[in-house]
């Protein structure tokens, strides 16, 4: 699935991954490929991007929130106060403050 976080400065994310982790109202939850389509609010927490591979990804000041998780090299972390997630035919597309 293709996935995009947006913040009000920039676009901080945009690639195809393999899985989302998101912090919802209610608690975590998961999205993988061919998820129903879904819109919800986040609450305060991180998102966990899970890639195939980050070879093909740039870290700079741009994107410095995206950060590698420090156990898994496949996992990427970005930590938001809050949040609007769109999931619909394999897009999800983060508004993240």
């Amino acid at each position: 699935m293709y996935l995009e976080i947006v913040s009000p400065e920039a676009t901080l994310f945009s690639s195809e991954v393999d899985a989302v982790t998101v912090p919802g109202l209610n608690g975590e939850f998961q999205m993988l490929n061919n998820h129903a389509a879904i819109v919800a609010v986040l609450a305060e927490g991180t998102v966990k991007i899970n890639t195939h591979t980050q070879s093909h990804l740039v870290f700079d000041d741009l994107h410095g929130s995206v950060i590698p998780h420090a156990d898994d090299n496949k996992v990427l972390t970005l930590k938001i106060k809050s949040g609007t997630l769109e999931m619909k035919d394999n897009k999800a597309i983060i508004l993240a403050d």
